[in-house]
């Protein structure tokens, strides 16, 4: 494969040969919208952008599950806007073992990922494995930064860990009407912010695009799959997360249909690099779920009474087989329906229903195994606090429907499905206060509720009984 690099200088300098160019980055861009970059070589100028932090509006976290670390002034930009180029290379004060070699530097690629031997331009992604790239890909896809509103890829260091953000982030050629924002951090195994046993984690924002122009992409969808995973170039350290290639929740484990991209929003996948097993253990994916889940207990409403959430495992490596048993130390409680998608993809549906429970603190234990050399086992508990509210038990009982709320709980901002337009949305604070009230335009609106807690919403309309939904930020 012949590499290829961009000059960004605003002239044609020179033509070296009829197979080496030196190109400004309009001519670059001609060619790599037609397709017409194959044999064309073209020297690339130097990234150093010096130290620039940020200045922007200082993040919070928007909720205890939520993963991104918010951008402050320890933050510097990884490179100037730009489509297509990578940072210098930038020195780790830590060793990071990469299936078992150690690096001290990496390479921030502008088209989300990292890479540690060398840089990549790449930006039409391919799945894993390939004996081309050595990366760690949270998004592989065509970013593109140059728009006034088209985001910035941002790094910060600790003694033990980097932290990489690609803030809301455009896609090629320039558009900026569907931005994403996700977040890689690397460590030595010693740093609090990823889980005790992980040296790399994946975290998501609001996901809206998948692939740019020149990948084949219409709008920012279809054509060539952005993908998520890592790989290690030698074809058997190497594992994918997923290919996605359009808007939606759809999501069939890593080897099979292409996915969606929403399937992403609020993740959090953490996982160990450190090993020269290649076997990485399952991965356990639940948007949103990070902390003690409140159900209410009492039978006014039934709807207080019942959490509903959902969590999919999947084994990283293709072909292995997963087996997994859920539990609860209130088993009269727990109901869940398991929906096997293939050998490599596994989801559940849980529900806890605390009607008729004593309020204390309850937990589910998810245990699942893959059938890798050696096998990996992985468990996740998730505490269910079961809580008396009397304001809450005084809301009169109503009729509820099924509207399709996702995801529920949200770490900020869900989608409610099934709507007609006109429909009434009122949403209550558990109070009772009304603290928003609109009317539906579409048959999805999206809701975002304003602080960490439990929300009534009610639906109604002269067509159909009146919903009543309990939502719930954490």
């Amino acid at each position: 494969m012949r590499t290829i690099y961009l000059f960004c200088s605003l002239f044609l300098i020179q033509m070296v040969s009829a197979q080496m160019l030196v190109l400004d980055s309009k001519q670059y861009q001609v060619l790599k919208q037609n397709n017409a970059l194959s044999g064309v070589e073209v020297i690339a100028p130097s990234s150093e952008v010096g130290t620039i932090h940020y200045t922007g509006p200082q993040g919070q976290k928007t909720g205890l599950c939520d993963c991104l670390i918010p951008l402050d002034s320890t933050f510097q930009l990884a490179m100037l806007p730009n489509d297509d180029l990578y940072s210098n290379s930038i020195h780790l004060p830590f060793n990071f073992s990469f299936y078992g070699t150690n690096y001290d530097s990496l390479y921030i690629n502008n088209n989300g990922n990292i890479s540690f031997s060398q840089p990549y331009f790449t930006f039409t992604a391919y799945p894993f494995p390939d004996p081309s790239f050595n990366m760690i890909a949270p998004f592989w896809a065509d970013v593109d930064t140059r728009s006034t509103n088209g985001g910035n890829v941002w790094y910060k260091m600790n003694p033990h860990s980097i932290v990489i953000v690609w803030d809301h982030v455009g896609y090629f050629s320039m558009m900026e009407d569907k931005l994403n924002t996700f977040q890689l951090i690397i460590s030595d195994g010693l740093d609090t912010l990823i889980p005790n046993g992980n040296n790399v984690s994946f975290c998501y924002g609001d996901m809206q695009w998948t692939s740019g122009s020149a990948s084949g992409g219409s709008n920012g969808f279809g054509g060539s799959p952005a993908t998520v995973g890592v790989n290690i170039g030698n074809g058997i350290n190497y594992f994918q997360v997923g290919q996605f290639d359009a808007p939606g929740i759809t999501f069939d484990g890593p080897y099979n249909n292409n996915d969606q991209v929403d399937f992403l929003d609020g993740q959090e996948i953490y996982f160990d690099l450190a090993n020269t097993n290649s076997n990485i253990p399952p991965l356990v994916m639940s948007s949103g779920i990070c902390d003690t889940i409140d159900v209410y207990t009492g039978d006014t409403l039934k709807s207080l009474n019942v959490v509903d959430f959902s969590i999919g495992i999947s084994t990283p490596e293709i072909g292995q087989v997963l087996s997994t048993s859920i539990t609860c130390d209130e088993p009269t409680a727990l109901t869940y329906l398991t929906n096997s998608v293939s050998n490599e993809f596994t989801g559940f549906d849980l529900t806890f229903d605390a009607t008729g429970v004593q309020p204390g603190l309850y937990h589910i234990q998810i245990e699942t195994t893959d059938n890798g050399t050696p096998a990996q086992t992985v468990i996740k508990s998730i505490p269910i606090r079961v809580v008396y509210d009397a304001n809450l038990a005084g809301i009169n009982d109503m009729n509820v429907a099924s509207l399709e709320v996702y995801p529920n709980p949200t770490s900020e901002t869900l989608q409610i499905k099934g709507l007609q337009a006109n429909d009434m949305l009122e949403l209550f604070d558990a109070s009772g206060k009304l603290i928003q009230a609109f009317k539906a335009t579409n048959t999805i609106e999206q809701l975002t509720l304003p602080q960490v807690g439990f929300y009534i919403l009610k639906c109604s309309s002269n067509s159909k009984p009146q919903t009543v939904l309990k939502l719930q930020r954490i």
